[in-house]
């Protein structure tokens, strides 16, 4: 049984009904990307349009799963290693002054960007004054970003990025893989240093309806997220951004994302860092 949903009406009505017995809401989520995703939940469990949308209205469990494999999203250590540099030698450094510095990851899936931002930090002397919050909607994801454990076949790229990142020219003498992971030959895993993995606060959050800490963050990441959402919902989680963001603060994109059109007014790009424009501000 080979299912692909191509009818936007019946994408619809899953929607809704989804939004109806739960409380997660992907109405504003692209269509293609809910198209692709939910062809691939009927396949996996062998199921029509029409039996996906009962069982939405009645097991609640298979909801769970359901949003488990709507959301699930790839990451890497150090993706797009010509970034990290970036952010290592010319905007983490200007927070050096700062007595504390805020971060947030949003949708950090499984949390790998999260201790590649990390590893930066701690090169750079920042580590001990950073205060990182990482949220996402999938929990699955968030207990592996806990644990902080990756299976190394999944991460192919791993040694090639990680080196190409820490072997720039610019970092300390002593850094290494080795400094950094613990890697397991024998059951093929690789497991972040407990040092850093006390640091940051991984805790479930709904970018589109749920708020954040009432701090003001200085970096927002969000990478690879805003590509699946349509443009109404694109502006309103940038509008969020921007709230969130302290002046001349630093929002960090996917390298196929960016703020467009009317928000250039209240970004400026700089590199790979979109900086908050301070003479504009939302009301909400």
């Amino acid at each position: 049984m080979t299912e692909k949903v191509e009818n936007i009406a019946e994408i619809r009505i899953f929607l809704r009904e989804l939004k109806k017995h739960s409380s997660y809401d992907f109405c504003d989520y692209s269509d293609s990307s809910i198209m692709r995703r939910v062809s691939k939940i009927l396949n996996d469990n062998k199921i029509d349009m029409d039996q996906l949308i009962t069982r939405i209205r009645t097991d609640s469990e298979f909801v769970e799963n359901v949003v488990q494999d709507i959301t699930v999203n790839t990451t890497e250590f150090f993706r797009d290693p010509w970034m990290w540099k970036e952010l290592y030698k010319n905007y983490l450094p200007s927070l050096k002054n700062k007595k504390i510095i805020n971060i947030w990851h949003a949708g950090c899936s499984s949390g790998q960007e999260v201790y590649s931002n990390l590893i930066l930090l701690n090169e750079l002397g920042l580590l001990d004054k950073s205060r990182v919050v990482a949220t996402d909607i999938n929990n699955e994801m968030l207990k592996i970003a806990r644990t902080g454990v990756y299976n190394a076949k999944y991460n192919k790229t791993f040694d090639d990025n990680i080196r190409d990142v820490l072997e720039c020219g610019e970092m300390s003498a002593d850094v290494s893989v080795e400094k950094y992971f613990d890697i397991s030959e024998d059951d093929g895993t690789i497991r972040i240093k407990s040092f850093l993995r006390k640091i940051p606060v991984f805790k479930y959050h709904d970018l589109v309806n749920g708020d954040i800490d009432s701090i003001k963050f200085d970096i927002i990441f969000c990478r690879n997220v805003l590509i699946y959402f349509n443009t109404s919902l694109q502006t309103r989680i940038l509008q969020k951004f921007h709230k969130k963001l302290v002046n001349r603060g630093m929002l960090i994109l996917g390298n196929h994302e960016g703020v467009n059109g009317f928000y250039r007014a209240k970004f400026s790009k700089d590199g790979p860092v979109y900086i908050k424009n301070s003479a504009y501000t939302f009301q909400f």
